[in-house]
């Protein structure tokens, strides 16, 4: 028998439907019972199948994936078919599934030797993918340029529709903005932030933003929330914020995602789950939109209060619904300002009672990680404490539950499932940057030999990069090497990052020959992929200027002056300390230039800029 294989995610509306149209029909079931072994996998629990398999359908069809994804394999789980949503009828060109069921299995029949053959064609055309050119590094500021011809002038984003706000990219854009201070590198980021803090994709009662929206104005949302999008919109807000020094809004969007995240998204392990689903009593976004008749009864007098800063009409903009967004020119005094808010506050309490979206639960290492490590730089930008703790708790309750053993995802009463490059890369990461904050000595330790771990389970040296799976126990029929940027910036550039940090801090030439390595072989890809590599052209630039701050001994203000770095530099640099009994001072350098002995943030500041660092 052939395989079928639907990859999935919990959270995925299409994947519900056809769950509900084919595999819940009697009729359906049947066939795929007889004539295939059916396999359901969750893209969560297994990126590096979930890799593979779209990109076989990329090989065999041409046809871009998506989920839910549809894989026909012979039975040594090699693809020779596929697709992604089938209906259950015929409709719109697309057959019905149980006739394209019918076909498969009458082909697979008539040419099962044929088909089992065809493992040595797309071995090989997987390894023509991984072809490199001979670039061994190249300036990288023009690829971030290259890409902005591509942005919607006035919406923000890319143009077209269905619309992702892909903020590795505009994090890159800003990366650059901050060292050349080109004005349309500015106004990218600029213009995605204003259009997506004020309109439908983001949730204006609680926080959080949906993860695409339909239409190019980012109006109608696929109102599913994923934790991987709201880590990248508080990652690009830190930044900008920084920046700007915005005073109240994008500031107000920032502190209410994070609360958002840090109560809505945590699950029994006192981790964070992954994802929100669209739908609720099985109709996307009933629990977001709002009846103008609904509104004008619930708010009475205040409802002309509440459309001054809402477009709220009634046809609404929704299926006869409205989705809240911002109008475009909002003149309101404080008492407004103030009176809007509780009645936010009043709705958001309504909407509370209404049949919640399902909530996807599971643990994910890589993602846990990566929000602590924004979580962190937002409590240095926003100056807040209580976000600091909430990130070192969280951290505690991660490492408890690791408990020496890295998997990928946690769900109590199911076994874990296995680990991937993303998750040491991540939490390796996010222990580095910890000793950066607090000088723990321990944290540091245990990062230098979880790297080494990494080396040592993923590196393939026949592509000189890091594969998806641990190497000795992959279990598909290529090896998943993927260096491509997805929902979060791709393990690989993390972990040069990391490495980065790791041989500043410890000088182990070790780290400087895998340094090396890397910096060539991703500079040998990034021409191919350039758009799909975003966060390389920034964590590569980043290893080249390689700034550090090295504190020698300790001195009374040595806090402050640390907490107005982290704010720019958290990510950029690394913050390394010195033992030093008879004097204290802080040295800066970038590139292996390196400044004098400065002891003040006075004498600090004055080299950054003079130094333009």
């Amino acid at each position: 028998k052939p395989i079928f294989l639907s990859v999935g995610y919990a959270s995925c509306h299409w994947c519900h439907v056809m769950a509900h149209e084919s595999f819940e029909n009697i009729e359906t079931a049947k066939i795929m019972n007889e004539k295939f072994i059916n396999i359901k996998v969750d893209r969560e629990e297994r990126p590096d199948l979930d890799f593979i398999f779209q990109k076989s359908l990329g090989i065999l069809t041409g046809a871009q994936g998506g989920w839910p994804l549809s894989m026909f394999l012979d039975e040594n789980g090699v693809p020779f078919m596929g697709g992604t949503y089938f209906p259950p009828n015929d409709m719109q060109g697309r057959p019905s599934f149980n006739k394209v069921l019918e076909n498969v299995s009458k082909v697979y029949l008539e040419n099962r030797e044929k088909i089992i053959d065809q493992v040595s064609q797309m071995k090989m055309v997987f390894k023509e993918l991984n072809l490199k050119n001979a670039v061994l590094k190249q300036d990288l500021e023009p690829l971030a340029e290259k890409i902005l011809q591509y942005m919607d002038k006035e919406n923000g984003g890319f143009q077209g529709s269905p619309k992702f706000p892909q903020f590795y990219i505009f994090d890159t854009i800003l990366y650059f903005y901050l060292k050349n201070k080109k004005e349309d590198f500015f106004s990218a980021v600029e213009k995605l932030l204003k259009n997506i803090s004020s309109k439908g994709i983001y949730d204006h009662l609680e926080g959080g933003i949906a993860r695409y929206t339909v239409d190019h104005k980012w109006v109608v949302p696929h109102f599913e929330k994923m934790l991987y999008d709201n880590i990248l919109f508080v990652k690009v807000l830190n930044n900008f914020v920084n920046h700007t020094g915005d005073t109240y809004y994008f500031k107000e969007k920032l502190k209410q995602t994070i609360n958002f995240i840090n109560s809505e998204f945590k699950n029994k392990n006192n981790l964070l789950g992954s994802a929100y689903d669209a739908d609720s009593e099985g109709v996307e976004g009933k629990y977001y939109v709002w009846k103008y008749d609904e509104l004008e009864k619930l708010l009475t007098s205040d409802f002309e209060l509440f459309k001054k800063k809402y477009e709220i009409t009634k046809e609404g903009n929704f299926e006869g619904s409205n989705i809240l967004i911002e109008k475009k020119d909002i003149h309101l005094n404080e008492d407004e300002k103030n009176n809007i808010k509780k009645i936010e506050q009043t709705l958001l309490q309504l909407r509370k009672k209404r049949t919640k979206p399902f909530f996807d639960d599971k643990t994910q290492t890589d993602l846990n990680s990566f929000w602590i490590y924004s979580t962190l730089h937002s409590s240095f930008i926003l100056e807040d404490e209580n976000i600091y703790s909430q990130a070192m708790n969280y951290f505690k309750n991660l490492q408890a539950i690791l408990n020496n053993n890295i998997f990928h995802c946690y769900d109590k009463g199911r076994k874990e499932v296995d680990v991937f490059l993303e998750d040491y890369a991540y939490y390796c990461l996010l222990l580095v940057s910890i000793y950066e904050i607090n000088n723990d000595e321990n944290l540091l330790k245990k990062c230098s030999e979880l790297l080494k771990d990494t080396w040592n389970f993923f590196y393939d040296q026949d592509n000189n990069v890091l594969q998806k799976n641990i190497r000795d126990s992959n279990d598909l029929f290529v090896k998943p090497i993927d260096v491509i940027d997805n929902n979060i910036p791709n393990g690989n550039g993390i972990f040069l990052l990391v490495c980065n940090k790791i041989f500043n801090i410890t000088e182990d030439i070790f780290w400087k020959e895998k340094i090396e390595t890397l910096k060539k072989s991703y500079h040998s890809s990034i021409n191919n992929s350039y758009s799909q590599m975003f966060s390389y052209i920034k964590i590569l630039d980043i290893c080249d200027q390689n700034i550090t701050f090295t504190f020698n001994g300790d001195f009374k203000n040595l806090k402050d002056i640390k907490n107005k770095l982290f704010k720019k530099y958290f990510e950029k640099a690394t913050f390394i300390y010195k033992e030093n009994n008879k004097e204290s001072f802080i040295l800066i350098c970038k590139n292996q230039t390196c400044s004098e002995k400065l002891t003040s943030l006075s004498e600090v500041e004055n080299y950054i800029n003079e130094k333009s660092i």
